[in-house]
């Protein structure tokens, strides 16, 4: 599994060593159902999430605050290596197609999330977010990137902690 280089002034970072295994996080990512039960940090939801983890398969999730708002992501699947790593991107729709370029979003962002097999079961989840430039980075850390993406993490891996293990 090729990495793809952390660069502090453009990406930001969550990451964890959690007791569950990596395939287990990898159906939270990958099953819509799941998906939509952990995506948005509390007291926001996930109605819609819609996933065909394939390259060059859509990411389509629709965030709702307590308020009424709504925040969507709408991109395009461009690694998926069961359970490893699953890499998004806003800049592409689904099949490839570039996005439209008039958004409601301050930037469009790649994630790049990884799952890291450790020793005695555990994995270490990593949650990536690439930025095109230093701007758009800072402008997604002062939306509270560390807290929102932190909460996801800890919503993400109560879930998974939950399922069923394989025998």
């Amino acid at each position: 599994m090729t990495d793809i280089p952390f660069d502090p002034e453009r990406d930001l970072l969550v990451t964890r060593d959690v007791d569950v295994p990596a395939p287990l996080l990898w159906r939270c990512w990958t099953e819509p159902e799941l998906l939509k039960r952990w995506f948005a940090p509390a007291p926001w939801t996930t109605p819609v999430a819609d996933i065909d983890p394939r390259p060059g398969g859509r990411f389509n999730i629709v965030m709702q605050g307590p308020d009424g708002g709504a925040s969507s992501v709408k991109g395009c699947v461009l690694v998926a290596e069961t359970p490893y790593r699953l890499i998004t991107t806003e800049l592409l729709t689904e099949g490839w197609r570039p996005a439209d370029t008039e958004k409601e979003r301050p930037f469009a962002l790649t994630t790049v999330i990884t799952f890291e097999p450790l020793e005695r079961g555990m994995t270490r989840y990593t949650a990536r977010a690439l930025h095109g430039n230093v701007a758009d980075r800072q402008a997604h850390e002062k939306m509270g990137f560390h807290t929102g993406w932190g909460i996801c993490a800890d919503q993400l891996i109560a879930l998974a902690r939950t399922l069923p293990r394989a025998e």
